[in-house]
């Protein structure tokens, strides 16, 4: 057996997981009965009757292929009309979305009851990682000292690859909560009866419920869609983070202990521009005061829960001096603005404090509700206000070793701890927003400013030397100039604008407000000094004021620009004025440089081999000439859903890692569909926030093997993306295939994200002219997959690499293990029998499907070979069976869409596009990860 079934999957052994599985079967099972008594009592017959024929007969089919029965299904689904088409395919997307959440519970079902058997539970669990480092001698004051360090940083986009409507978040979490209570809350048969209809009745909402949005969503939805998962978990995992790692660590150690922050989290939603013209400075503003609201409120929230527990008398407890002195203080600061002294709870010390506490914490609801209200263009802090969140840390901690003084310990250290430690993470701004924009916007800025102040009248047309020279110069002037009644394009303007609204909340609240200012298609160091001279400009940054209030990322994209990112941050970090902009943040004594490294890009660019192979060269180029230069670098990486945009299992993908390089910080981005997935209920938040931080402190104690295997990696690469651009670049008719044979088109009509779905207007169509996020998600419709394995098959057999060695490298090097595993998952979703129906829409173009088709099988056949398994996933056999279900549920659907899509190109009927659009949108459900 494969050592790597216990790690995926620490079940134990296969009858365990049959066991399981035939629980889980029986849910899904029952959660279908339960769809097919909505769809009877609520649809037309014929809508039941045909989601039945067409479940049954392709089930039929998966176990025993039969042409007549084929041709059948096939006769069905042709003499379907539009509105029959539309209503079956939303039977289905209902379907695979209570199976997603029924997994998920399975899952939550199988972690619990290795924790009540008394094994070590699943890799990466708090327990598990704690007990493995007290094993390996590693002391505790060690395992403090490393969690010190911590920062497990999730960045939350807006990338449009899956966007449900509230009312269709909503349904799913209750009927997951429902399902919750019949797992866990071992109800009689009354009860069980009664959640059951619960579970009816928000199944039928969903059926009555438009999923498709019939507008684009604006920025300012998205803004407020992406602050639904705070609330729906993380206020509540959060701090279950905090308690299930301090008690980790007693389990494995012996002692309490108060353990650091480790948790934060970050957004692009409302702060990235890059091609996204509808995010201006009004939506950033928009961003950042909705953000505090949330968390503000959720503070107000919080205490007037502790205050009704909390009614503790100065007769029976005795406070500490500090408290009293801290209540003292309270009372004369609010006398001071109201000119009276609040009496409220005189008697109860513990309930006037926090009476005192919201009094402070609603003045700044208030203005920001003002700000809100007025869409003002500046923001003010109250007078009231807290002047930081680490005051208001002090007065919680103020509280707790007043109650612990006092001998309620516990008390101390249960709710009101949780609210301290939410504070911690979040502070008054919840998400730390980044901004983005592509550095072709910044040489504009340049252009116009500098040509309008006399500095140069043409510096967009200069070379690297030329620029640096002007922003040398110009960022050595003591004083810049004024730049307030220049005569600027708009879009110059409202960049500039973006940076006056960082200088603005950064005074209301606080640096920690924001994260980084990321730079896309950074191609040289010029690209980041424009930068620092544009926040010169604009006062964000003064080199003999304070700390920058955020730091510059140079992401790097394509294939060319991580070959080129060692030269390129050498320039930089040696220009005397970047090296004063990084020293001015380092307020901790630590120089810090952020680099983000672009997966969506460089894989569409070079294929799945080169484009993982460059990532991982080039954070061990920038890591090393970082600290070269005396500065600590934090990668960010920007990874999607997709194993082609840089998707996989968070704890593997952090310890594939190169040695050396993870450095105690995790950032990376969350986008589209795996948001959903991962924050949606707070029990797998728990889940995935517990495998990011214990993935990021495992990866920043790996040392380096004396192994190299550079030298072979560097084959597959060059291998992989010779097929790769030869297929996608030098074969005729490539393009045409890829819009003929995917709903590449019809995913633009979609509404479900603010960002123009398309770059602007090319002459060629080709990969520039594609966005990464449109790439992955139309070849996983049309069940190619193609962009998580296409140049594997050709790096396997024609590198001159021997099996042996391949194996040597999936059992000894994680990196390239990683990859092997992540690109089977892609090969197992992948249906070329479903793929060639497709390729009949490109009848014109079929070679290309022949292409594709012969480095499937190369793929899969090197990939076997390398694992040793007779049959793809055969060492993952939970995602195996999972994926084994799904398929004729998706293959139906695929039919559908096939069908729906000749049928509105040919006759250009719309009444054909909903039946498409509903399809998109199942077969998502369905595949889960897609963009």
């Amino acid at each position: 057996m494969n050592p790597a079934i216990n790690e995926k999957h620490p079940a134990a052994g296969q009858a365990d997981l049959t066991e399981a599985d035939r629980e889980l079967r029986a849910q899904v099972r029952r959660a279908g009965a339960l769809l097919g008594d909505v769809l009877q009592s609520q649809a037309r017959s014929e809508v039941f009757d045909t989601v039945e024929t067409l479940r049954r007969g392709f089930i039929s089919l998966r176990e025993a292929d039969d042409d007549q029965q084929r041709a059948h299904l096939m006769s069905v689904i042709d003499s379907l009309s539009a509105e029959t088409m539309t209503e079956v395919t939303r039977a289905f997307t209902i379907y695979f979305n209570l199976a997603n959440l029924l997994e998920e519970l399975h899952a939550h079902r199988t972690r619990r009851r290795l924790a009540a058997d008394g094994n070590p539970q699943w890799l990466g669990s708090f327990n598990r990682t704690f007990a493995d480092m007290a094993a390996r001698g590693v002391s505790l004051d060690e395992a403090m000292a490393s969690l010190e360090e911590l920062a497990f940083i999730p960045v939350f986009t807006a990338h449009p690859t899956e966007a449900k409507p509230r009312a269709v978040l909503d349904a799913l979490r209750r009927i997951f909560e429902w399902f919750h209570e019949l797992a866990f809350g071992h109800p009689d048969e009354l009860k069980r009866s009664e959640i059951e209809e619960h579970i009816r009745q928000n199944i039928q909402v969903l059926w009555k419920t438009e999923e498709l949005r019939g507008s684009r969503p604006t920025v300012e939805d998205e803004i407020r869609n992406g602050l639904y998962y705070f609330r729906a978990s993380l206020f509540t995992s959060v701090p279950q983070i905090y308690r299930n790692l301090e008690k980790a660590i007693a389990n494995s150690y012996g002692e309490k202990v108060d353990v650091p922050p480790v948790l934060t989290f970050g957004s692009w939603i409302g702060g990235d521009r890059d091609g996204n013209p509808y995010v201006t400075a009004r939506e950033t503003r928009y961003a950042l005061r909705l953000q505090s609201r949330e968390i503000l409120s959720e503070y107000l929230r919080r205490i007037d829960e502790l205050s009704s527990r909390l009614a503790f008398s100065a007769r029976w407890c005795q406070p500490s001096d500090e408290f009293w002195a801290s209540l003292e203080a309270d009372e004369q600061r609010i006398a001071a603005h109201t000119g009276m002294r609040p009496e409220r709870y005189a008697a109860e010390p513990y309930r006037r404090k926090l009476y005192l506490m919201r009094r402070r914490i609603s003045a700044m609801v208030d203005q920001i509700q003002t700000e809100l209200r007025l869409r003002a263009e500046r923001s003010e802090r109250p007078p009231l206000a807290y002047i930081s969140a680490a005051d208001l840390i002090d007065d919680i901690r103020i509280m707790r070793e007043s109650m612990i003084e006092h001998g309620d310990e516990a008390i101390a250290n249960d709710h009101i701890k949780d609210w301290q430690r939410l504070v911690e993470t979040f502070g008054f701004h919840l998400a730390r927003l980044d901004l983005r924009e592509e550095s072709t916007r910044h040489t504009q800025c340049l252009q116009e400013l500098m040509s309008a102040l006399d500095i140069e009248a043409d510096y967009a047309s200069l070379d690297e030397a030329g620029r640096i020279e002007v922003l040398n110069r110009e960022l050595s002037r003591e004083h810049m100039p004024e730049i307030g009644r220049v005569d600027v394009s708009s879009e110059v303007e409202d960049t500039l604008e973006s940076l006056s609204v960082v200088r603005e909340f950064t005074r209301t609240l606080g640096n920690t407000a924001f994260g980084s200012y990321v730079i896309s298609m950074t191609h040289s160091a010029s690209d980041v000094l424009a930068l620092v001279w544009l926040m010169r400009m604009t006062g964000v940054y003064d080199p003999a004021g304070e700390a920058p209030p955020l730091a510059i990322a140079p992401l790097f994209e394509t294939v060319a620009d991580l070959e080129h990112i060692e030269p390129v941050l050498d320039k930089l970090l040696a220009n005397d004025h970047y090296r004063a902009f990084v020293e001015a943040g380092g307020a901790d004594g630590r120089l810090r440089q952020e680099v983000m490294l672009g997966y969506s890009d460089s894989c569409k660019d070079g294929g799945i081999m080169t484009s993982r192979w460059q990532l991982y060269r080039a954070q061990q180029e920038a890591v090393a000439l970082c600290e070269r230069h005396g500065v600590d670098c934090v990668l960010f990486h920007g990874r999607g859903g997709t194993v082609g945009r840089g998707g996989g299992p968070t704890h593997q993908a952090i310890l594939s890692q190169p040695p050396g390089t993870v450095r105690s910080k995790t950032k990376f981005t969350e986008q589209g569909e795996m948001i959903f997935a991962k924050y949606s209920n707070p029990e797998t938040a728990v889940h995935e926030l517990t495998l990011g931080v214990t993935g990021t402190l495992k990866a920043s104690g790996t040392q380096a093997s004396d192994a190299d295997f550079s030298e072979v990696a560097g084959r597959l690469s060059d291998s992989g993306e010779s097929f790769y651009r030869d297929l996608t670049e030098n074969t005729e008719g490539f393009f045409d295939y890829f819009q003929a044979a995917t709903p590449t088109a019809e995913i633009g009509a979609l509404n479900i994200g603010s960002r123009p779905g398309s770059r602007p207007s090319q002459a060629k169509l080709d990969k520039s002219s594609i966005r990464a996020i449109s790439w992955v998600f139309a070849w996983a419709q049309s069940r190619h997959t193609l962009p998580g394995w296409l140049g594997l098959g050709t790096a396997l057999t024609e590198s001159g690499v021997e099996t042996e060695e391949l194996q040597r490298l999936y059992r000894e090097w994680p990196y390239f293990r990683t990859i092997i595993d992540n690109v089977q998952m892609s090969l197992a979703k992948a249906d070329m029998p479903i793929a060639a129906e497709y390729a009949r829409l490109a009848d014109e173009h079929a070679h290309v499907f022949d292409y594709i088709h012969a480095e499937y099988n190369r793929a899969v056949k090197g990939l076997l070979a390398i694992t040793g398994e007779p049959k793809l996933l055969d060492d993952d056999p939970v995602l195996q069976t999972s994926l084994d279900r799904r398929r004729p549920y998706l293959d139906p659907l695929n039919h559908i869409q096939i069908a729906a899509l000749t049928r509105y190109r040919e006759a250009g009927d719309r009444v054909w596009l909903d039946p498409v659009l509903r399809s998109i949108n199942a077969i998502a459900a369905g595949m889960r990860n897609t963009g």
